[in-house]
């Protein structure tokens, strides 16, 4: 048996994905501070952003430091919100946002990954239709079931969804009642996971085999994107996928 990875690799790929990963809610954070006031209390989007960033030890001079950037205080880079549409192998349906402060850049390597990968780039509106905005609070398995409903109806979410496959727990609000869901259930003691609005399909797309695997590299090498900060498909795939 071959010798895997020394622990000094292992650590330089974390801190790689980790520095790619502040970067993204850094931008985030820019592109919510410009829009709104500095003020989290008083920007939903921005809270969000540096909770994201908090919630995976961002230091809060970065955060700072990014908001200041923002609104002038310091020089900064202003990024463009943009989103491309497309579809991957097996008619899967992507959506992906990015901030860029390259537009010409941004739509060329996005482009790339789709022609590389077996899919194409769409025009505006090509796939959007087929998604939701919703906000999402998820609970790992063995999470309280009955505490997290009682919290989560009492908070005015629109649904609870439990995975019976890992025993985890979406609770699905609006996105205008995200925040407040989000706050009653912190309240109730409840850690999530993952709390954040998201689009998710009306409909999911199994795809198998080969065009799989294809759809899992796309969706990989545009998440791997400087430029991109979410990416959202219908793709239902399996473990073969990852081979």
């Amino acid at each position: 048996m071959g010798r895997g990875p020394s622990i000094e690799a292992r650590k330089n790929a974390s801190d790689a994905k980790r520095g790619k990963i502040f970067t993204k809610i850094i931008r985030e954070i820019s592109v919510a501070a410009r829009k709104g006031v500095p003020d989290p209390a008083n920007n939903p989007a921005l809270r969000t952003a540096i909770d994201k960033g908090l919630s995976l030890n961002m230091p809060k001079d970065t955060i700072e430091r990014a908001i200041k950037k923002a609104t002038g205080e310091l020089e900064g880079v202003e990024y463009e919100e943009i989103r491309y549409e497309g579809y991957a192998p097996g008619g899967v349906a992507v959506i992906v946002d990015c901030l860029t402060d390259n537009r010409v850049r941004t739509v060329a390597d996005v482009r790339h990954a789709f022609s590389k990968n077996g899919g194409n780039l769409g025009t505006e509106g090509s796939v959007a239709f087929m998604f939701r905005k919703l906000g999402v609070v998820t609970f790992g398995a063995g999470s309280d079931e009955e505490k997290i409903t009682e919290a989560a109806i009492e908070a005015g979410a629109d649904d609870i969804v439990v995975y019976p496959d890992d025993g985890s727990i979406d609770v699905i609000a609006a996105p205008e009642s995200f925040d407040e869901v989000k706050a009653a259930l912190e309240k109730a003691g409840l850690k999530a996971e993952i709390a954040e609005v998201t689009f998710r399909a009306d409909n999911d797309v199994k795809v198998e085999g080969e065009a799989a695997q294809q759809v899992a590299k796309l969706l990989g090498w545009l998440e791997d994107m400087d430029d991109v900060q979410n990416v959202y498909s219908n793709a239902e795939l399996g473990a073969d996928a990852y081979k």
